[in-house]
């Protein structure tokens, strides 16, 4: 019996990821794709609406979910914020961490990077270089300024890349004109444990990035997926060092010098796939290989195709891309073949966040908080259009357990059946 209980107390401890946690910005799998069944298909204000909770600031970051908690980053009273919320909305605790810095878009804050968790503790990382480590009772247990460490932001607009966690490491991308790099952090104590170097030939702002990398198995080593600067590379997560790369995503870049990247890559049947060139150009890259693979491992290309912002999603094979404007396009992922192609509304406005596939069906959120529901299968179909206040959303929505979160500039909803 003491054994048993001893094995019991190590499985409680380990935190497994459940089904239901949604642990960053794109799901577990950094995919677009939630478990379960039972989602929601219609909603409004006063229908589904389970509980609605007002923001303390303002903040463009993606709640993420684990267990019976759920955590996003705001503003608050000029400081950027941690909360924490139980599964019926109600604050737990709050902390802060650093002064918020002011934002340059009105479509963005200075806490456009979402959270990230591996169930003992949450990584929040802010647009003033501020980045913390928090146990689920709220406690800090480090923090540190990649600012005031390793230079300046010299971004152009508000930066947004969100942290990621491998085994060991907290790691973040820092892509920008001037010093470029990838840093991790020892998840326990804070401590720098590598920085690599990522200064690519890119011109002027498109040097600049604010995608999220992809973590992945490669070979049978932890990997991470880097998008930006006219660059994909793959870097050894234990050290991070380059271990292939692709060249060539800016078509000029002697005359097209403004190709900031933010949609983020997405990793499905052993191809990368690569937004790139403001949402004009979409490229697939073969995983594997050794040094510069740009001759060898471009699976397809399609031009005049593409997203800027919203990152695609993949499931079964099927890649689903969201243009700004609402075109949503399914592609077969190994030969870039199209399957289907509609768009919700025609010039209603643009689209930021990024689409997410749950039971069977695909969900596009407008910057004004009105979501679509398209059916996954081998044809263009509108299920049903969903209104909430209207007040501008550009964080994804996020699918646990039968039920939605949708966070907007004000407020986190919580949508269920």
């Amino acid at each position: 019996m003491r054994l048993l209980a001893s094995l019991c107390l190590i499985a409680a401890l380990a935190s497994p990821l459940l089904a239901n946690d949604w642990p960053n910005w794109r799901g577990p799998d950094y995919n677009g794709v939630a478990s379960g069944k039972g989602y929601p298909t219609e909603w409004s204000e006063t229908k589904n609406v389970l509980w609605k909770v007002e923001l303390p600031g303002l903040g463009s970051s993606t709640p993420i979910v684990w267990g019976e908690h759920i955590f996003l980053t705001s503003g608050a009273d000029g400081r950027n914020a941690l909360l924490a919320f139980n599964r019926s909305g109600k604050e737990q605790w709050r902390v802060t961490v650093g002064s918020e810095r002011p934002r340059k878009n009105k479509k963005a804050s200075g806490c456009n990077p979402s959270c990230v968790t591996d169930g003992k503790s949450v990584y929040a990382y802010f647009k003033s270089g501020d980045l913390a480590c928090v146990d689920f009772a709220g406690k800090v247990v480090w923090e540190t300024n990649l600012q005031q460490k390793f230079g300046e932001d010299s971004l152009w607009w508000d930066l947004g890349t969100s942290p990621v966690l491998t085994k060991a490491h907290c790691v973040i991308a820092v892509m920008q004109t001037g010093s470029s790099y990838l840093v991790a952090f020892d998840k326990g104590t804070g401590k720098v444990a590598w920085k690599q170097d990522r200064n690519v030939e890119a011109p002027e702002e498109s040097a600049q990035s604010y995608t999220t990398p992809v973590v992945l198995t490669e070979n049978g080593k932890e990997t991470l997926i880097v998008l930006g600067a006219d660059h994909v590379t793959a870097h050894d997560a234990a050290n991070g060092q380059e271990l292939w790369r692709v060249g060539g995503l800016n078509p000029n870049p002697s005359s097209e010098k403004r190709l900031r990247s933010i949609a983020s890559a997405v990793v499905a049947n052993g191809i990368v796939i690569a937004p790139y060139v403001r949402g004009k150009e979409l490229t697939a890259i073969k995983l594997g290989g050794q040094g510069d693979v740009t001759k060898s491992h471009i699976a397809w290309k399609k031009t005049n195709f593409g997203t800027d912002v919203p990152t695609p999603a993949v499931a079964d094979g099927k890649l689903y891309v969201l243009g700004d404007r609402g075109q949503v396009t399914c592609l077969d992922i190994v030969s870039g073949k199209e399957i289907w192609s509609g768009t919700t509304e025609k010039n209603r406005g643009a689209y930021s966040s990024s689409p997410i596939l749950a039971d069977g069906k695909v969900y596009v959120t407008r910057e004004d908080g009105k979501t679509f529901v398209l059916a996954q299968g081998d044809e263009f179909k509108v299920l049903s259009a969903n209104e909430l206040d209207g007040t501008q959303t550009v964080a994804t929505p996020v699918f646990t357990d039968g039920k939605i979160l949708i966070r907007t500039d004000t407020h986190l909803y919580c949508i269920g059946g």
